[in-house]
């Protein structure tokens, strides 16, 4: 009986720690970590006061909507996940792709708009929550970070472009393409009101020099009073100055989806793209993060937590939320140690909000078109920009397909199109393993075999010796049997192979019938094919399905040395007489076997 307790108590154990995977870090918390997490926690809740009212506008939704967002969302995906740092929240990212979808349905700021968001955050969660819980967390890594970097410099653009309106006081029509945007812009210029963009530029100054010269202050939130009093000032709604307008004091109140099937089935492809861009950006940052703080991220876990947190808050006046980079970052710094941190931003803000939300009512929108324009420079990566088209085409390629689909088309299928891209060049490079050929190295000792591509190595008139880098599979076998048949043809041509499979970590049965049929090949023209250095699960693989019969026990070394051993007396002894290459060290022995007979 007591065994019996003995051992269900760790499956219990474990059970808990998966449906409350805070378990796993409540052990760390101390008086010491409390006050450290307070401490980031309260430096998060300045930080995002304005960041919140700004992702809200780009969003297309009341300026509470960001607040609420940030901070509902949190609290349950800092609980859920598996990162200790990361903060999630309202994005730059999401918010644009949560404008440009639900815009296409209702009007900006209107209630039907505000409950379409809402629906879009519960799909988007659901998706992200199925991810998590079929094990699929480490799809993100098949997912290049060059679509992450184009879709934000593209996004970046794009929410400037939104927000020249409010800088420069001027009509644009809702909804025009990027390009008709700018035109209208253009032919407006003359039409600027010089009291918003002076509000605006000087916003904008102000938190250029704070952050050039005083980082740790909260910068954008000092430079919003700034032009809030610049605003008074001039007394800016009699000269065409919106404002903000004032923001309800009170904690995220309850919401409700619109779940009828037309909006659903509206949305639903939609949100799939808003599910897979929280994805990416949560875990790329918590990932980021960890390196710095020494700690693994469960991919699995962390989609559950940013499923889990959109489905709630789509309840609780939420919109889209993922992981925040400069939130992230700031809390790392700030010294955190465990998820409470993101706990303690939450309750912070919502403090904040009940206290200075009367203040908004005299924001004006320019001002924060002035912080908006800042963040969107800050979400250029300029960085990875240049080291990806330097470093690679493929990459690079990956990037301006993303970045111009994000400009020119839909942002959802900027998502689909570079993300589908990466995949395609990822399947064309594991498809294409590299086929090197190689060759005793006659200045080495021991003949240590070289590429004879990159030195000045000779070959064997009679014995190619290739090697297979990458996976054999039915997706290569193609690519792999075409190139050993054209080198074997090539001048001199060489009906014997030796095949080094020293990189073959994996083959499947095509993999394993190609390398059967090239062992046919070669003994029809007279030849045979040789495999050294096969790891044991080609070896199985082989056995299993037979082919090893076609290619023979006989011809399976264990390393290339003892290939060439055994091949070298099998050769023509009529040419290994005449050869000048003499390439290998059993060359000369099999010389004078043939002198002597």
């Amino acid at each position: 009986m007591s065994t019996k307790t003995t051992a269900s108590a760790p499956c219990c154990s474990l059970l808990w720690v998966r449906l409350l995977p805070f378990l796993r870090w409540w052990p760390r918390v101390t008086r010491e970590t409390l006050k450290a997490d307070l401490i980031a926690g309260l430096t998060n809740a300045v930080v995002v006061l304005p960041q919140g009212v700004a992702f809200a506008l780009i969003a297309g939704l009341p300026p509470e909507y960001g607040l609420y967002t940030a901070i509902v969302t949190p609290i349950v995906a800092g609980l859920f996940g598996s990162s200790w740092h990361l903060i999630s929240g309202p994005t730059t990212a999401i918010s644009i792709v949560v404008f440009s979808t639900v815009s296409g349905f209702a009007e900006p700021g209107t209630p039907q708009y505000v409950q379409m968001a809402l629906t879009l955050t519960l799909l988007a969660g659901a998706y992200q929550l199925a991810f998590g819980l079929a094990r699929l967390g480490t799809l993100v890594n098949f997912v290049s970070h060059s679509v992450v970097v184009g879709f934000t410099a593209g996004a970046a653009i794009l929410i400037a472009t939104s927000q020249l309106k409010h800088v420069l006081g001027v009509p644009v029509p809702r909804g025009e393409t990027f390009l008709h945007t700018w035109w209208v812009l253009l032919r407006q210029l003359p039409d600027t009101n010089l009291y918003v963009l002076a509000i605006a530029m000087v916003t904008l100054a102000i938190a250029l020099l704070i952050r050039r010269w005083r980082p740790r202050l909260p910068g954008m939130l000092i430079a919003m009073v700034f032009g809030t009093l610049l605003g008074i000032g001039l007394n800016g709604p009699d000269h065409g100055v919106q404002l903000v307008g004032e923001l309800p004091a009170h904690l995220p109140p309850l919401s409700l989806p619109d779940l009828s099937w037309a909006t659903v089935r509206d949305l639903a492809p939609k949100a799939l793209a808003v599910a897979l861009l929280g994805l990416i950006e949560a875990v790329s940052i918590g990932r980021a993060i960890a390196t710095r703080s020494q700690q693994r991220i469960d991919g699995n876990q962390e989609f559950i937590g940013q499923g889990l947190s959109n489905v709630v808050g789509s309840f609780f006046s939420a919109y889209a939320g993922s992981g925040s980079f400069t939130r992230s970052g700031l809390n790392y710094t700030a010294g955190a140690q465990t998820p409470l941190s993101a706990v303690f931003a939450a309750l912070a803000l919502a403090l904040i909000l009940l206290l200075v939300a009367p203040l908004t009512a005299y924001l004006p929108i320019a001002a924060m078109g002035g912080i908006i324009l800042l963040v969107a420079w800050n979400l250029i990566d300029f960085h990875h920009l240049r080291s990806i088209i330097r470093t690679s085409r493929r990459e690079a390629t990956v990037m301006a397909v993303t970045f111009l689909a994000t400009l020119f088309l839909d942002l959802e299928f900027a998502i689909y199109a570079g993300v589908m891209l990466s995949l395609v060049l990822y399947l064309r490079r594991t498809s294409r393993p590299a086929i090197v050929s190689l060759a005793p190295d006659p200045k080495h000792p021991a003949r240590q075999m070289v590429n004879i591509s990159r030195t000045q190595a000779k070959e064997c008139p009679q014995l190619k010796i290739a090697r297979i880098d990458g996976s054999l599979f039915f997706g290569a076998v193609d690519h792999v049997a075409t190139t050993l048949q054209g080198i074997c043809e090539s001048p001199p041509k060489q009906n014997n192979l030796l095949l080094v499979a020293n990189g073959i970590n994996f083959i499947d049965t095509a993999g394993a019938e190609t390398l059967a049929a090239e062992a046919k090949r070669l003994r029809e023209l007279g030849g045979a094919l040789y495999i050294s250095g096969a790891k044991a699960a080609v070896r199985e693989v082989l056995v299993r399905g037979g082919q090893i019969e076609t290619i023979g026990v006989k011809k399976m070394f264990s390393s290339k040395a003892d290939a060439i051993r055994a091949i070298v007396p099998k050769l023509d002894a009529g040419r290994c007489a005449t050869c000048a290459q003499r390439i290998f060290q059993e060359c000369p022995a099999a010389a004078a076997t043939t002198a002597n007979g």
